[in-house]
């Protein structure tokens, strides 16, 4: 298999996965808005942020590789690029699998108590692990040598075609659109809630803010489409490319801003805190732009230092 068609499908695989995640943080915004939670335990309370936390790493991890797609290699297909997809798919299932253990707790422990409701827990999480790190390292262990001499003789990287980067980019914002269209929904239902009336101005405010950044989001990620059939006519060309690339970068920066207002809000209404939810919106900015701006832009640096060092001076 070429490293292009590696790279499609490991973005496809992606796909997959963050869909489920950004409905699950979907979830954890809008239950925490929902009559019955008011009577959780603190305990429980705590364990939400938490899972609410495993979330927002979940999606962190699973959107790096498209926006260093776009800002480190500017839409080719490298051997780095496609380890940094499988890295961030492998570091996001642990997460995931914390999360779905602790919400499944949290939807067990009101019927079955706590003792039944944490062996639920407990058990679809260590099913989860399972499926997704045991079993793969058992099988590992019997085709790794194969596996790794093949992709010893990789090339760092292949001439991408410019229909390629286009599919790629397209494919990148398939990625993330569903769930932001989903989560989106979720947090328009929130202000129809009586919870969401009984929250302070600022917060209220502050939602409104994130609900403006998600509906960006949403925007950008469409926009390459319609400009590729409406002014481009289905052509694929560098304009386009660059163009389309552009929105998607636009899409991540107002997708976490979006996240993390609506964390500082969710945080701040659960624990009754004020500080607590500004504490946790700056904490999941700085690891969504870290991931998504600033280490890709060291990357970009870094690059095109190399390259530079690489030319010869003129005249030399």
């Amino acid at each position: 298999m070429s490293l292009s068609k590696k790279v499609k499908v490991g973005l496809d695989e992606t796909r997959i996965l963050i869909l489920g995640s950004q409905i699950l943080l979907g979830f954890q915004f809008q239950g925490a808005f929902r009559p019955t939670f008011e009577t959780l335990a603190f305990h429980d309370r705590v364990i939400w942020i938490a899972t609410l936390g495993l979330i927002t790493i979940t999606i962190a991890l699973l959107i790096t590789p498209s926006v260093q797609h776009r800002m480190v290699e500017g839409g080719r297909d490298t051997k780095r690029l496609l380890g940094v997809i499988g890295r961030c798919a492998r570091l996001s299932l642990a997460p995931f699998a914390l999360a779905l253990g602790a919400d499944l707790f949290l939807a067990a422990e009101p019927v079955l108590g706590f003792v039944a409701g944490a062996a639920v827990g407990l058990l679809f999480c260590g099913l989860a692990l399972l499926f997704w790190y045991g079993l793969q390292a058992l099988r590992a262990r019997t085709i790794g040598d194969k596996e790794r001499a093949m992709t010893g003789r990789e090339p760092e990287h292949e001439q991408t075609s410019l229909e390629t980067k286009i599919e790629q980019m397209l494919t990148e914002a398939r990625v993330i659109l569903p769930g932001a269209q989903a989560l989106l929904g979720f947090q328009l239902v929130i202000t129809f809630s009586e919870a969401f009336e009984r929250l302070s101005l600022v917060l209220k405010v502050v939602h409104l803010v994130a609900l403006g950044f998600l509906a960006l989001t949403v925007i950008w990620l469409m926009a390459p489409a319609a400009f590729h059939r409406i002014v481009y006519a289905g052509e694929d060309t560098y304009e386009f490319h660059a163009l389309g690339s552009r929105f998607l970068l636009a899409a991540s920066v107002t997708l976490a801003l979006g996240i993390s207002a609506d964390i500082g809000v969710v945080v701040a209404k659960v624990l009754t805190s004020n500080p607590a939810g500004v504490v946790s919106a700056f904490a999941s900015l700085s690891l969504l732009t870290g991931l998504w701006h600033v280490y890709p832009a060291i990357l970009r640096k870094r690059n095109e230092a190399a390259r530079q060092g690489r030319c010869p001076h003129p005249g030399g």
